[in-house]
């Protein structure tokens, strides 16, 4: 069983009406709020207060990129702040404007997160992961839960993990049947892999 109920938004959309979104059926929302080392996304602040006050959960990612692993988490979770209940994530790709993040700072940057929250994060990731690693199992991100990005009918999981955790099917124009969110319009678009009482779990992790 799989839920259709999480968008994850950035600076591109900086237009949104989350109250409207949660009348939707929209249960979450993972937001962009940190890039490298000095790139923090203007609307995270304020998307923030904005899903709280809807009565949405409420997560972060942070892009990485080819500077160090365990400054770029420092960093993050400086933005962050106390993350209790919220959901914390390394969105780990090839990056479009410079050195993309290496497997081994990666490594660091989940490494630390859960040095400091006690909770490893999740890991989105898509066809990157799957070209460094081929059929290699990587021991350390296996303990982070799986965010998949692959817009096909069905989604392949790297050998790392047993399955998907969340899978981004649609970034609001490719991918399985997009249709816009009310309140935010076209995005991209998540299933969680369970019940609304699973995802609530998974959230709640950090306490």
């Amino acid at each position: 069983m799989a839920i259709d109920a999480i968008v994850d938004l950035s600076h591109h959309n900086n237009k949104t009406d989350l109250e409207a979104a949660r009348r939707s059926g929209i249960l979450g929302v993972i937001h962009k709020a940190t890039q490298g080392l000095t790139y923090t996304d203007p609307f995270y602040a304020p998307h923030r207060t904005a899903a709280r006050a809807a009565g949405l959960l409420w997560g972060a990612y942070h892009f990485g990129d080819g500077s160090d692993g365990l400054q770029q988490a420092e960093r993050f979770l400086s933005v962050v702040g106390d993350p209790r209940g919220m959901l914390l994530v390394l969105d780990f790709e090839a990056n479009p404007v410079g050195p993309s993040m290496s497997l081994e700072e990666a490594r660091a940057f989940v490494t630390h997160v859960q040095s400091a929250t006690g909770v490893w994060p999740g890991l989105y990731c898509g066809h990157y992961i799957k070209e460094l690693l081929g059929p290699k199992k990587d021991p350390v991100l296996a303990n982070c839960w799986l965010w998949i990005a692959q817009y096909g009918p069905t989604p392949v999981v790297p050998a790392t993990w047993k399955t998907w955790t969340m899978w981004q099917y649609t970034d609001g124009a490719a991918g399985l049947n997009p249709k816009p969110v009310p309140g935010i319009g076209l995005c991209d678009r998540d299933q969680f892999n369970g019940t609304q009482e699973g995802l609530n779990d998974l959230w709640s992790a950090i306490h």
